[in-house]
């Protein structure tokens, strides 16, 4: 109590040190007024100046700024599993969007699931991810078996078997394990939230289990062994737009996961607001940029999204506008939605510029490569159709896509 006493005094203190409240805009004293009511619902280290700045590199997509910050952050509080669940963080969305897997697009339908494609992660980063991992959990662990009402160490707990579970479904596909993983971090925020009902952040975690639970067939439930668990689409919606009003570590994440689960069930329109709020936020982030295209694409306005896919690979050109964009996924979601409004020329061309991105992964090079050598085939350019074919079915590296290629060698593509 007299911790966390002295945490709201200093939060207090730091707002109002050398500069009159009464001078600041009102946005910015109502966001100061509610991190200080905050305080007592979330681990003090959140609110230090050091993680928020580091926060804001991460969403701008500069993760080695992230990294540098968190990791003297985690130096700094050893004692303290989420500076580690920091670390872990920023290391995990490195190796996803350096993979291309961070564009929602591969998400938004459940075909994800059955994907072959193989992900090759580097044995040093996986090795850091798994070892992280241990040490946030063990070390929360260690304060649970101390006090078991550490609401602190409990949340810090599920948040890294959250990124855990997120981190083997989408590069290893192991889909039990990362289940099991996911409803163990539930039951830790189901437990933080018995504590303190306050603890907004918690709820991210219940509200990302809910809808995922209930998206997944009976069927798929038992496979995977959580078929007693319940779930609630609706129940896990509105957990996750509490956690992102008033969340002070996942509100963003949040709002993130909000989108993607309602683009998921179709409900583009609501997705939008959502979306278009964060790249308002963060016009910088690459990746919230492209999601709102992408929105607007699978909204039905093909011409809107084309401007929106223009106007983020227009800002690439600016010097230092984004850090590391992978421009593939804009070419690649271009030329599909130049495909839809039977833009077939065009879209061909922007396939070929996906896959000539020098950063762009094997198996999105691939995809684009087939997709080109579709647009060719309808253009009645055999030649180019077929020598895109055979780069996307090619021996070594990613062959999720050899299967088809290999059919429109044999018989031209005639579809759209």
């Amino acid at each position: 109590m007299l911790q966390t006493f002295a945490w709201t005094f200093r939060v207090v203190s730091l707002f109002i040190a050398g500069v009159s409240l009464q001078l600041l805009p009102a946005k910015a004293v109502a966001q100061q007024t509610e991190l200080a009511a905050a305080a007592a619902h979330t681990d003090p280290i959140n609110l230090t100046p050091v993680v928020r700045e580091a926060h804001q590199h991460f969403y701008n997509l500069d993760y080695d700024g992230a990294l540098s910050r968190f990791q003297a952050v985690a130096q700094a509080n050893s004692h303290d599993p989420m500076a580690l669940d920091y670390v872990l963080m920023v290391l995990i969305f490195r190796e996803l969007y350096h993979q291309d897997l961070l564009d929602t697009t591969y998400y938004a339908h459940d075909s994800f699931l059955s994907s072959k494609r193989t992900v090759s992660v580097p044995d040093a980063t996986r090795q850091s991810i798994e070892q992280l991992t241990n040490q946030a959990i063990n070390l929360s662990d260690e304060q649970i078996k101390s006090d078991p009402n550490n609401k602190n160490a409990l949340f810090a707990r599920g948040y890294a078997r959250g990124m855990h579970a997120a981190f083997i479904t989408l590069v290893d596909h192991s889909f039990v394990a990362a289940a099991r993983q996911g409803l163990a971090a539930r039951n830790d925020s189901e437990q933080v939230l018995k504590l303190d009902p306050a603890y907004a952040d918690a709820k991210m975690a219940i509200g990302i289990q809910q809808f995922a639970v209930a998206s997944l067939p009976r069927l798929v439930r038992m496979m995977v062994g959580i078929a007693g668990v319940g779930g609630s689409k609706e129940k896990g919606l509105d957990l996750l737009r509490e956690s992102a009003a008033h969340g002070v570590v996942t509100n963003i994440e949040s709002r993130t996961a909000l989108s993607l689960f309602l683009r998921h069930d179709g409900r583009y329109a609501e997705a939008l607001v959502v979306q278009r709020g964060l790249a308002q936020e963060f016009p910088r982030n690459y990746l919230f940029r492209l999601e709102e295209a992408n929105l607007t694409k699978d909204k039905g306005d093909g011409p809107g999204a084309i401007a929106l896919y223009r106007e983020v690979l227009a800002d690439a050109r600016k010097p230092g506008y984004y850090i590391d964009p992978r421009l593939q996924m804009a070419w690649f979601g271009l030329a599909d939605t130049e495909r839809g409004q039977n833009d077939i020329r065009s879209a061909a061309q922007h396939y070929l510029e996906a896959s000539d991105q020098p950063n762009c992964s094997d198996w999105l090079r691939r995809r684009a490569q087939l997709n080109a050598g579709e647009m060719f085939d309808l253009l009645g350019d055999r030649g180019n159709a077929v020598h895109q074919y055979q780069l996307a079915s090619a021996g070594g590296g990613d062959q999720s896509q050899a299967d088809m290629a290999r059919r429109y060698m044999r018989n031209r593509y005639t579809g759209k």
